[in-house]
């Protein structure tokens, strides 16, 4: 049942989007529905990528027969690029949904990090999550710290996996392609194929770390600071409960 307090949360955000009425309690619209679509295609696309992407790196088992009858390998640097594909269009109609979308959407590609009062509650959320605090904070979308993880762990990390994929992809399009064109600059840094595939390679392990501890926090901050998280991400609604 809505009450006066999800506006107010609302009105609040939309001057700060880092932080709430922490006191409010209710109901509020937090992830509208490109955004929660976006997420859930963009977990799919990144365990596709992940699993490919680690059979591309250290091999497959040794399959019998002869080499011209199997074509497994093949099959999987396939998927692994249409999940690629799928993963950086997702990424750029997430980009333009931050200028669109409501004061949420923008969240994740940037952090007031010239702001002392933000770093006060970072320190709070570190405090929190390591079982120190007593108390959570309730903010109606990502906390400080989710934000700062968020920013560098996957956005910066994603990007960063786009440019380097579409570079050694380039690699197999050849000079002439739009791929090349784009993304052939990387060579110009690291002209060493192997590095960039090093990198790219280090990169996956970055965003399945991030993974990893989001899932946890997601679970743990629905069942301990008494807000939907998990939820949230399906409904698109947050709720703060006693």
């Amino acid at each position: 049942m809505l009450d006066k307090s999800p506006q107010a949360l609302t009105a609040t955000v939309a001057v700060d989007p880092v932080r709430s009425g922490r006191s409010e309690r209710g109901v509020v619209y937090v992830y509208e529905a490109p955004v929660r679509l976006w997420h859930w295609i963009n977990a799919a696309a990144i365990l596709v990528l992940g699993l490919s992407g680690y059979f591309i790196g250290n091999g497959i088992p040794t399959i019998p027969g002869e080499t011209g009858d199997n074509f497994l390998f093949g099959y999987i640097r396939f998927v692994h690029f249409i999940a690629g594909y799928v993963l950086t269009l997702g990424f750029l109609l997430r980009i333009y949904w931050a200028f669109v979308g409501n004061p949420h959407a923008k969240q994740i590609f940037y952090v007031p990090l010239w702001r002392k009062s933000y770093w006060r509650e970072v320190w709070h959320e570190i405090r929190w999550y390591a079982f120190v605090a007593a108390e959570p904070k309730k903010y109606v979308a990502h906390n400080p710290l989710a934000q700062l993880a968020m920013f560098f762990m996957f956005t910066l990390a994603t990007a960063f996996m786009i440019v380097t994929g579409f570079a050694l992809y380039a690699q197999g399009t050849g000079n002439d392609s739009w791929q090349y064109r784009l993304f052939g600059w990387v060579f110009s840094i690291r002209p060493n194929s192997q590095d960039v595939h090093t990198w790219h390679h280090l990169g996956l392990w970055m965003i399945v770390t991030f993974a990893l501890i989001h899932i946890y926090t997601a679970v743990r901050e629905d069942i301990v600071s008494r807000q939907s998280i998990v939820s949230s991400i399906i409904f698109g609604e947050r709720k703060f409960r006693d």
